[in-house]
C-alpha cells in the first residue's frame, strides 16, 4: 500500500462515517429507524440493497467458487436467470407483502397465522440469522489482517492484543455505529454511496485486468492438467466436480422461487420503497446488476489461476505462495488465494481503490444485517411475548441495545468457530435452520387461502430440524454424503409436503383480501383490485405502467431473454454438433466483453437515477408527518396504525385461522 493507496482507503472511510450527521436528524420514529418511513425509491433501493447483499463475505465466496471450478458454474447459473425475472417482474412475494405493510416477516406470520407462531417464527429466524452471520466479522478479520500484511499480535499496555480481533472490533464499531445512530435511513443512505463504488470500482479494476492479461495466456492456463469429468472451461464436463456441480445450480434454481424473502439478512429493505410498484421496480432494476455479480467474481480468479500456475509470473506467485504459506487452516488459505493475488498485481491507487471496495461491502453487510437481526428480536419476539406497544423512546433504546447485543455475540463466535467447508455450503446449511420450512409458510400464506396455522408449525420444525442435523452431522462426519445445499434441499422438499398436507386436512379459509388491503379493505394508493392477469400482465406488466416504467421492463425483459439465449444456445450447440475447449473459450470471451459493457452503462444510470431518489427521499423524510403506531405491533389480526374507528367499521371478524 503506497500513500495514495493510504488515503483513498482512509478518505472513503471517513466519507461514509461523515454522512451520519444527515440521517441521524432525520431518525425520529421507530418506522423511520425500522423501514426509513417508506420513503425509498427505486434506484436507490437497488444500489444499497445491492451493497447489502454483496458483501466482503460474498465476494471472498465468489472468489473462492470460481478459483475452484473455473468458468463453468457462471454458465449453470444463467439458467437461474429466468428464475430471477419471473420474481422481479411478477413482485413475486415481495408486492404481496408490501400491501400487508407488515414491517417483518414474523409480523405478517402474526397477522396471517397466529402471534405463538410469530414468536416461534421470529426466535427461529434471530437463531438461524445470527449463527449464518457469526463468520461474517472473521472473514472480513482475516481478509485485511492477510491483505496489509499486519503482525499477528501487537503489544498494548503489556499485553499481546490479536490484530484479527482488533479489526473485527473496529469494524463491528463502525457497523454498530452507524446501524443505532441513524437506523434503516443511515443504512440506505451509507450503502447507496458504498453501492456506487462498488459500480465504479469493479469497472475500473476489469478494465485493468482484461487490458493486463492476454486472453491467450488465461485460456491456455485454465487448460493446464485438466482432468476428465473436472474441466474448468466446458460446463458439460464437469461430472467429477464434486461441489459446485449442475446439481447445486438446479438446487438454487429451486431454492431461489421457493425461499423470496424468506431470509431477512437485508428485511428492512423489504419494508422500505415507498410503495408495493417501487419496490418492485426496484426488484427489476435489480436484474440488471447481473454484470457485476457474474464479470468480477469469473475473471479475478481465472487471472490469479493464470499467475499461479504459469512460468512467466513464477516471482509473483513466489510472493503469492509465500504469504498463503503462512496460513494455517485449509480452507482460509482458499479464501486468500485471489485477493492476495490483487494484492500483487494491482497498481498504486487502484489497490487502495480495493481495499476501500472491501471495506464497503463489509460495513454495508455489516450494518444491514446487525440492524435486521438486531430488530428481528425485538420486533418478532419481545414485542408479542410483551403484547403491548412500548413508547418510542423505550423501543428505540430496545432495538439499538439488541443491535449491540447481536454484534458481541458475531464478536466471539468469529473468534471461536473453525470453518471447515466452502462459505457458500455454510451458507446454504445454516439459512435452512429457518428458510428451510419459511419458504412454504410464506408462499402459502401469501397466495393460499387453505393454507393453516398449523401447517405453518409442523413445515418451519420439519425444515429447522433437519437443517439442525444435517449441521450436527457436518461437524461429526465432514466427509458426509450429502453436503450442505442438498441438505438444504432436502429440509425445502420435505417442509413444503407437511405444509400441504395439513393444510388440506382442514376446511378453513383465510380472507386474504383483507390482510393485503384489496377491494372493500383497500388503503389508497396501495391496493389493487384482485383480478386474474393475462398475458404480458401475469408477468408483472401493468397498464398503469408509466414510459419509463415500460421501457425499463421490457429492456429487463430482453437482458434476461438474451442471457437465457446464450444458455439455450450453448446447450443446442454441445447437443448438435459438439462442443470444444476453444468454443467454449470464445463464448466466454464474448460473455466477459459483453458484461463489461453492461457494467459501464448501469453505473452510469443508477448513479444519475440514485441520486435523484436520495433527493426525494431526504425532502419526504423532512416533511414526513410520523405516526408513533407505526411500530409493527398487531391487534387484533390488523397493523396497530390501521386500527381507527373508519378502519374498524369495515374489518370482519371471524377471518383468521385459530391456532
Amino acid at each position: 500500500m503506497h500513500t495514495i493507496d493510504w488515503f483513498i482507503f482512509f478518505g472513503f472511510a471517513l466519507f461514509i462515517m461523515a454522512l451520519i450527521i444527515v440521517p441521524l436528524r432525520l431518525t425520529k420514529s421507530v418506522a423511520d429507524f425500522l423501514a426509513a418511513n417508506r420513503s425509498a425509491g427505486r434506484y436507490m433501493l437497488t444500489l444499497a440493497e445491492g451493497a447489502a447483499g454483496l458483501g466482503a463475505i460474498s465476494l471472498v465466496a465468489k472468489f473462492e467458487l470460481y478459483y475452484a471450478a473455473g468458468f463453468p458454474p457462471a454458465y449453470w447459473t444463467l439458467m437461474m436467470l429466468p428464475v430471477g425475472l419471473f420474481i422481479s417482474l411478477t413482485g413475486w412475494v415481495i408486492y404481496r407483502f408490501r400491501q400487508t405493510r407488515a414491517m417483518t416477516l414474523a409480523q405478517f406470520l402474526e397477522i396471517r397465522y397466529s402471534r405463538k407462531l410469530r414468536i416461534f417464527t421470529g426466535m427461529l429466524c434471530f437463531f438461524a440469522g445470527i449463527i449464518n452471520y457469526g463468520i461474517f466479522p472473521a472473514i472480513t478479520g482475516r481478509f485485511f489482517l492477510y491483505f496489509f500484511d499486519l503482525p499477528d499480535v501487537l503489544p498494548i499496555l503489556g499485553m499481546d492484543v490479536s490484530v484479527f480481533a482488533l479489526i473485527m472490533f473496529a469494524m463491528l464499531f463502525l457497523a454498530v455505529f452507524i446501524a443505532t445512530c441513524g437506523g434503516q435511513i443511515a443504512i440506505i443512505v451509507t450503502d447507496f454511496f458504498q453501492g456506487i463504488l462498488f459500480s465504479m470500482g469493479f469497472v475500473a479494476i476489469l478494465v485493468f485486468l482484461i487490458l493486463k492479461f492476454d486472453w491467450g495466456a488465461i485460456s491456455a492456463s485454465l487448460q493446464l492438467n485438466a482432468l476428465e469429468g473436472a474441466s474448468r472451461i466446458n460446463p458439460f464436463d464437469t461430472s467429477k466436480v464434486e461441489d459446485f456441480n449442475m446439481w447445486f445450480f438446479l438446487i438454487s434454481i429451486f431454492g431461489m422461487f421457493y425461499t423470496t424473502m424468506a431470509w431477512q439478512g437485508s428485511q428492512g429493505y423489504n419494508a422500505s420503497a415507498r410503495n408495493p410498484h417501487e419496490a418492485r421496480m426496484a426488484k427489476i432494476l435489480g436484474q440488471w446488476r447481473t454484470a457485476l455479480v457474474f464479470i468480477l467474481p469469473m475473471l479475478v480468479p481465472a487471472c490469479a489461476f493464470l499467475v499461479l500456475n504459469t512460468s512467466d509470473y513464477s516471482s509473483v506467485a513466489a510472493t503469492i505462495r509465500e504469504q498463503l504459506s503462512a496460513i494455517q487452516n485449509p480452507q482460509i488459505e482458499e479464501q486468500m488465494t485471489t485477493p492476495l493475488f490483487l494484492k500483487s498485481v494491482l497498481p498504486a491507487g487502484m489497490l487502495g481503490l480495493f481495499a476501500a471496495i472491501i471495506f464497503a461491502a463489509a460495513l454495508s453487510t455489516d450494518n444491514t444485517y446487525l440492524h435486521s437481526w438486531g430488530s428481528i428480536f425485538i420486533q418478532d419476539v419481545i414485542m408479542p411475548i410483551r403484547g403491548k406497544p412500548f413508547t418510542a423512546k423505550q423501543h428505540l433504546l430496545l432495538l439499538r441495545c439488541s443491535i449491540i447485543g447481536v454484534a458481541v455475540f458475531a464478536f466471539f463466535f468469529s473468534l471461536l468457530f473453525q470453518q471447515t467447508q466452502y462459505i457458500l455450503l455454510f451458507f446454504a446449511i445454516t439459512g435452512a435452520i429457518f428458510m428451510g420450512g419459511a419458504g412454504a409458510t410464506i408462499i402459502g400464506g401469501l397466495y393460499w387461502s387453505k393454507g393453516t396455522t398449523t401447517a405453518a408449525w409442523a413445515s418451519m420444525i420439519t425444515g429447522s430440524v433437519l437443517a439442525v442435523s444435517g449441521i450436527y452431522i457436518q461437524q461429526v462426519k465432514p466427509d458426509f454424503f450429502l453436503n450442505g445445499q442438498e441438505m438444504f434441499f432436502v429440509a425445502m422438499v420435505s417442509s413444503s409436503l407437511i405444509y400441504i398436507v395439513v393444510s388440506l386436512a382442514s376446511k378453513k379459509h383465510f380472507n386474504l383480501d383483507e390482510m393485503l388491503h384489496r377491494g372493500k379493505y383497500g388503503i389508497e394508493p396501495e391496493s389493487e383490485p384482485h383480478k386474474r392477469f393475462r398475458g404480458l400482465e401475469a408477468l408483472g406488466f401493468s397498464r398503469n405502467f408509466s414510459l419509463g416504467d415500460s421501457l425499463i421492463f421490457f429492456a429487463t425483459l430482453g437482458m434476461i431473454l438474451s442471457y437465457f439465449g446464450l444458455f439455450l444456445a450453448g446447450i443446442v450447440y454441445h447437443l448438435i454438433w459438439g462442443t470444444t475447449d476453444s468454443w467454449w473459450l470464445g463464448f466466454w470471451r464474448l460473455f466477459i466483453w459483453g458484461g463489461i459493457i453492461q457494467a459501464i452503462v448501469i453505473t452510469i444510470w443508477f448513479t444519475i437515477g440514485g441520486f435523484r431518489d436520495l433527493k426525494h427521499m431526504l425532502k419526504s423524510l423532512r416533511e414526513a408527518t410520523r405516526d408513533e403506531a407505526d411500530d409493527g405491533m398487531v391487534i387484533s389480526g390488523h397493523n396497530r396504525d390501521e386500527i381507527t374507528p373508519q378502519a374498524a367499521s369495515v374489518r370482519p371478524s371471524g377471518s383468521k385461522d385459530a391456532g
